[in-house]
């Protein structure tokens, strides 16, 4: 895997092999710091092993949002010690089978939360239905 930064000012254009770009830096109105990265990333690979996870114990998810907030050090390096992960999965989903899921993503499959130094918690709500905006 490789991804490539190319400074511009006060920001890097961050790319990957395929050509999908992130612009990232820290205070930019229009990009990503490095660290709301890490949390997207996290939400990311956690929530798409939880619907796969999900499709394999056959469970109707139809949409799911995952809300990541992380609580930083005060001091340098200010890598996150806290990491909360917030599932809304909507569908007609059984209540232990989503834990199950959720638990399994965490503490065994995703790459990023593992690779993290923070303590991960989490919630999830199940709402029956569509996805509402």
């Amino acid at each position: 895997m490789e991804v490539k930064l190319k400074l511009n000012d006060n920001w890097f254009q961050a790319s990957n092999a395929k050509g999908a770009t992130l612009k990232l830096g820290a205070g930019l109105e229009d990009g990503v710091s490095p660290m709301e990265a890490q949390l997207m990333a996290a939400g990311g690979c956690t929530g798409l092993d939880l619907a796969a996870i999900l499709a394999k114990m056959r469970q109707p998810l139809k949409d799911l949002e995952v809300l990541v907030t992380g609580r930083r050090e005060e001091e340098h390096p200010r890598f996150f010690h806290g990491v909360h992960l917030s599932y809304r999965l909507i569908g007609d989903i059984e209540e232990d089978k989503a834990r199950r899921a959720i638990e399994l993503s965490l503490e065994k499959y995703c790459s990023v939360t593992n690779g993290l130094k923070a303590d991960i918690t989490y919630e999830y709500v199940i709402e029956r239905g569509d996805l509402r905006p």
